[in-house]
């Protein structure tokens, strides 16, 4: 089995993956029609063509006896800080059990921290408990969810993260300077769902014994006010959580 770089070339190999992937994968929880609109939204020619001239775009299959058996489709986005973003990791149902997608997610992995990376993040749909466990594996850790379209219906999510440090570790607890000159330290895998992005635990110790606040995982702000019903919201992007309590004015 080989890696490579995806090309033009590729293109119809690339769907047909997809296709068999997404079947094995989410059959039970996306029709076949479903699966089939979004496989030929997502793979028609013109829209891998642009993913693989992405200028930071790392789109790289796997070839066995001449035939793609799988590829993976990673990105760098800047945010707060550069983020390696891995948008979808296939690997045809016949060809699973053999490693290759661990052996995909090492080369994304190895092309996103030389172009930058600080953070990846993968993100798989709940119905996938087997996608969900595979980055698990990985030593990735769920920060969060989302809600997705696909076709005209939502599905939830899975969001999940490696902070690697340089030594290749998973770095959890990282020290931060506020605006304010104040040391906190952000816990990443203390995450609160919200409607852009985490919110991130904050500590005024590496220990984590003391709680501070929160950091928006949405634009890195430190200025996110809690009210009495724990309605958490960042004033800097607006991202926001609703509230876990109920009002007792309104009972």
């Amino acid at each position: 089995m080989d890696l490579r770089d995806a090309t033009t070339e590729d293109v119809d190999d690339i769907r047909e993956t997809a296709r068999a992937s997404l079947s094995a994968s989410y059959s039970h929880a996306l029709s076949a029609d479903l699966i089939d609109d979004a496989v030929e939204s997502w793979y028609d020619a013109e829209t891998v063509t642009d993913a693989l001239a992405g200028e930071n775009a790392v789109f790289v299959v796997a070839v066995e006896d001449g035939d793609i058996v799988g590829f993976v489709q990673s990105q760098l986005v800047e945010r707060r800080e550069p983020v390696g973003e891995l948008d979808w990791l296939h690997v045809h149902p016949d060809h699973r059990g053999k490693g290759i997608g661990d052996d995909l997610l090492r080369r994304a992995e190895t092309e996103l921290l030389e172009l930058g990376a600080e953070r990846l993040e993968g993100r798989v749909l709940e119905a996938n408990e087997a996608g969900g466990e595979f980055y698990e594996r990985e030593g990735f850790a769920e920060i969060g969810d989302r809600t997705v379209e696909i076709g005209n219906e939502q599905f939830r999510e899975r969001v999940f993260a490696r902070f690697p440090s340089g030594d290749g570790e998973q770095v959890l607890t990282e020290a931060r300077v506020t605006d304010d000159g104040e040391q906190v330290y952000v816990a990443y895998d203390e995450a609160e769902r919200a409607s852009e992005a985490p919110f991130y635990a904050t500590y005024t110790d590496r220990e984590r014994t003391e709680r501070e606040g929160y950091v928006c995982g949405n634009c890195g702000s430190f200025a996110v006010s809690v009210d009495t019903m724990d309605r958490v919201e960042c004033s800097e992007c607006g991202n926001k959580r609703k509230a876990s309590r109920w009002d007792a004015a309104y009972l």
